[in-house]
């Protein structure tokens, strides 16, 4: 064959390109397990990060063995559809920490994108769409506190935002928070991951209204409901806002049981402290009472 033909030409630069493309392929699937694996820890620090802030003393850093820490923390993971209605478990590693699942990020997207066609459709439409949905519910044990995690979605200004919430018992109060981006830009959107943002958000908590939680500009310090916007990145904040309380609206079907169970739990305490309030007044009233004398006669 000529070597300086056009026909030499676009033969080597055709097996050179098929040969390349082969390797690449092969590396890929070759690395394809561990990069799920990345995927997997990281998903579990930011779920756990979230978690932990309910107790201050409680800190996850480079040292933690997240997988471990998760498995023996976690007291219940599962799905819920848009009516709270429990459809689905996650394995929670509690026999191998290799075994836990938890969704990724892409997994979110898929139950976002169910979201806006809910809130695009008709009612009858949107009542089915509800049962489609597979909302990840994480609960924890952080040195006593029952905490719930609960995961949130949406657009950003330049790509996609996501993120974890953790409420108490009661499911209304903020535990604690914690946010990432794709492409959020840095020094402005992208402080949506840093802990002054989200720990602002810790001590808040989810209202009941139509408008469920807020991040907006200005000083809302004395609002339970609402947390101050990035300064410069209005935008990206208001985003986040929206996601959180678009994804606490298809959520608050399963939060009000734990609300409601929260209160029933409380109302039984506050009975049994006060009986015995009463058990414990009775007896003081029995030793005050002096011992009636009888007159032999």
């Amino acid at each position: 064959m000529n070597t300086n033909g056009n026909t030499y030409t676009v033969v080597y630069s055709t097996v050179l390109v098929i040969l390349v493309a082969a390797i690449l392929a092969f590396v890929a699937m070759s690395l394809q397990d561990k990069q799920n694996e990345n995927i997997k820890i990281e998903t579990i620090t930011k779920v756990l990060s979230a978690a932990s802030q309910a107790d201050s003393t409680v800190t996850i850093d480079e040292s933690t063995d997240v997988l471990k820490m998760y498995s023996e923390d976690i007291t219940d993971a599962f799905y819920v559809d848009g009516f709270g209605n429990r459809t689905g478990e996650m394995n929670m590693g509690k026999e191998n920490v290799k075994d836990i699942v938890v969704p990724s990020t892409a997994d979110l997207k898929k139950q976002n994108d169910i979201i806006k066609k809910i809130e695009a459709s008709d009612a009858a439409q949107a009542e089915e769409l509800k049962k489609s949905l597979s909302l990840p519910v994480f609960t924890f044990n952080i040195n006593g506190q029952d905490v719930t995690v609960i995961p949130c979605y949406g657009a950003g200004l330049w790509g996609p935002i996501w993120g974890y919430v953790a409420l108490a018992k009661d499911g209304r109060t903020i535990d604690g928070a914690i946010f990432d981006h794709k492409s959020e830009t840095p020094g402005l959107g992208a402080k949506i991951a840093e802990a002054p943002f989200y720990a602002s958000f810790k001590g808040k908590s989810f209202a009941d209204g139509e408008r469920i939680f807020n991040v907006e500009k200005g000083d809302h310090s004395s609002d339970a409901h609402c947390v101050d916007a990035i300064s410069g990145a209005t935008i990206t904040s208001r985003a986040l806002g929206n996601s959180i309380n678009l994804w606490a609206k298809y959520y608050k079907p399963y939060l009000d049981q734990l609300s409601a169970a929260a209160a029933a739990e409380e109302a039984v305490a506050e009975e049994a402290a006060a009986d015995q309030t009463c058990c414990q007044d009775g007896v003081s009233a029995g030793q005050d009472q002096e011992p009636v004398k009888t007159v032999e006669e």
